[in-house]
């Protein structure tokens, strides 16, 4: 069983930068794929990074319209992924939700997550 905990959303200006946290319990914790999603009002929830694994290190993914702009990375000895994000917009404003998956395979698919975070709310001002 893992347990998720996000962190470090709030109100931001366009152009500035939040950094999210998902502090996991549980064990194996470096052994699950850990992805981020979002969901803003009257919207389906979609993805957003994924942090897979890789022989030697890890493998990172990201939606489009992030890229450039977001880095996932996580930190085993902490038990805690992050989502770095730089030059917000408006239409990010969702709630942010981590995500843990068993499954090596899993990426950009919600259902492929067995264990998810309650949600922080990220709000990007105009």
């Amino acid at each position: 069983q893992v347990q998720l905990v996000e962190s470090g959303g709030g109100l931001v200006q366009a152009g500035g930068s939040l950094r999210l946290s998902c502090a996991a319990s549980g064990r194996s914790f470096s052994s699950y794929v850990m992805g981020w999603f979002r969901q803003a009002p009257g919207k389906e929830r979609e993805f957003v990074a994924a942090l897979t694994l890789s022989w030697g290190g890890s493998n990172t993914y990201y939606v489009d319209s992030v890229k450039g702009r977001f880095t996932i990375s996580r930190d085993n000895a902490k038990n805690t992924v992050y989502l770095q994000m730089n030059s917000l917009k408006p239409e990010d404003t969702a709630v942010y939700y981590c995500a843990a998956a068993q499954s090596p395979y899993a990426l950009r698919r919600s259902g492929d997550y067995d264990y998810w975070g309650q949600g922080t709310q990220v709000t990007v001002s105009s």
